[in-house]
């Protein structure tokens, strides 16, 4: 198992994580070196703390020669030859994460990725992304100009995280570098089941973003979106009325670092039990989230909050279970 993990990867021992990442056009030093270090921290959170396997991570970039991590320089050919080959290897039950770092523009209706070269709009990754079926695919934009992309890519199985609402939000973003922090760290994990989801990831980085420009007395330039149930509308999370995050909640980062393969676990009932546990855990909180709008809201807090005190101690005992070597 790698980064991205969804809540029935325990019970399928075939199943591996595949992450992207893709640096774009800088145009200054300054941009340079910050998407690099964004890219960066993403890559080795990725391997360094959450275990995937170096030989599933692509990172292209724009200037190769500034990392030796940094497999190609991130041109259009370069891109679509490496999603094209990993929609034919990865398998069925494989997820896919793909993360753009770097500036976007729009021009008309069409929005598009900034990279050294001819640029890729969301319609190229649109098609891209078609070619991995019904694959858990994450798919996210940090760049300006992203909020279009929203509509072409979204899909069943698919979360689609931007940083802005709109094409016309097209200032130089900050969301990709809170993103690359939650990944990074233990700040986002809300519910302190020692994992980070994608939900969380979003959640952080947007509630960063915010807080950054306030801090500094600014008026936002973005604000990100993120669409998961196929329906083409992103959700800030900000109203009563989002209809997104049940899938994004159950996708999370690795167990830790790969301490416990899949093949230990089924080895060993008490620790299958309490994965089947967290699973099961976890579909009640998405159940219950999508209920939301329905209920009383006190009542709503205290259920939820039962299932996550649940899901914190069921973790913890997957923990001191993994810890003690097996059964």
């Amino acid at each position: 198992m790698g980064l991205l993990a969804a809540s029935s990867a325990v019970e399928t021992s075939a199943q591996q994580t595949h992450l992207v990442v893709v640096g774009g056009a800088s145009g200054t030093a300054e941009f340079r070196e910050r998407f690099h270090e964004w890219g960066l921290t993403v890559v080795r959170a990725a391997v360094d703390r959450h275990g995937l396997d170096p030989a599933d991570v692509v990172w292209l970039a724009e200037r190769p020669e500034m990392d030796p991590l940094i497999d190609g320089p991130s041109r259009r050919e370069n891109i679509e030859a490496v999603l094209g080959e990993l929609s034919e290897r990865a398998g069925p039950d494989d997820a896919v994460m793909i993360v753009l770092i770097g500036h976007g523009t729009s021009s008309g209706n069409e929005s598009r990725f900034n990279v050294p070269g001819r640029d890729l709009s969301a319609t190229d990754f649109a098609f891209l992304v078609e070619r991995f079926g019904t694959r858990t695919v994450v798919f996210v934009n940090t760049a300006s100009a992203s909020g279009a992309f929203i509509a072409e890519i979204s899909g069943p199985n698919r979360t689609v995280i931007t940083a802005t609402r709109s094409p016309r939000e097209g200032n130089a973003t900050r969301f990709g570098g809170f993103f690359a922090d939650a990944f990074a760290g233990e700040v986002a994990d809300t519910d302190k089941d020692e994992r980070v989801s994608v939900l969380e990831a979003f959640a952080y980085a947007r509630r960063e973003v915010e807080r950054s420009f306030e801090e500094e007395g600014l008026l936002a330039t973005e604000h990100a979106l993120l669409d998961d149930n196929g329906d083409g509308e992103g959700s800030d999370f900000e109203g009563e009325d989002d209809l997104d995050g049940a899938l994004a909640r159950t996708v999370f980062l690795s167990r830790g670092g790969g301490r416990v393969t899949d093949a230990e676990i089924a080895a060993d009932p008490e620790l299958a039990a309490l994965y089947r546990q967290r699973q099961e855990l976890e579909e009640q909180i998405a159940a219950l989230t999508a209920l939301k709008d329905t209920m009383d809201a006190e009542q709503y807090e205290a259920e939820l909050e039962g299932l996550l005190v649940e899901l914190t101690l069921t973790t913890r005992a997957i923990r001191e279970r993994e810890g003690g070597g097996g059964p």
